[in-house]
């Protein structure tokens, strides 16, 4: 084990090159309960893998200027750990959502460039749950566009997530 001494701080990090064998053993179990050890599917480390997966679930309910309202199903290949819809795929949800919102009001010729993204986690969607996802322009200008969204529990109309989106519309390039 070597000692480094940052100078900024008064701390000591210690680095080691060769950790315990118990220490390696521990990790390695942990991610083994959790399900981290497996090998992940060849297809898996292809271009736009998560990009695909999530569009073949979101599925388009309502389009209208201004409101885009769509269903996507928890399932296992989007659960986490705990059977619920993993953080992530909330994201990534709430982003497309947002994005097919703000486009029903910019013009085609101008780029969107998501400045902020802030998602509220109030409860869990439990897998093979429903949800549906509404997402609304609460403001567009000249400049920016802002999309707020809510996730709800099909059955029970229960609100599970909520996010904001700021959108900056940029002019595309000429070339």
């Amino acid at each position: 084990m070597t000692g480094t001494s940052s100078s900024s701080s008064s701390s000591t990090a210690t680095i080691s090159k060769d950790p315990p064998s118990d220490y390696v053993s521990a990790v390695k179990g942990f991610f083994a309960d959790i399900g981290i050890y497996a090998t992940l599917p060849q297809n898996s480390l292809s271009k736009d893998f998560y990009s695909d997966l999530m569009c073949d679930l979101l599925k388009a309910d309502n389009v209208l200027r201004g409101r885009v309202s769509c269903v996507f199903p928890v399932l296992p290949v989007v659960g986490n750990y705990y059977n619920g819809l993993h953080g992530g795929a909330v994201g990534a949800i709430a982003e497309r959502v947002s994005i097919a919102c703000a486009r029903t009001v910019v013009a085609g010729d101008k780029e969107l460039f998501l400045g902020e993204l802030s998602i509220s986690y109030l409860s869990a969607a439990s897998l093979n749950e429903v949800l549906v996802v509404e997402a609304t322009v609460i403001r567009s200008g000249r400049n920016l566009t802002v999309v707020a969204s809510e996730f709800r529990i099909k059955k029970t109309r229960k609100l599970v997530y909520t996010s904001r989106a700021t959108f900056y519309h940029m002019p595309l390039a000429k070339l």
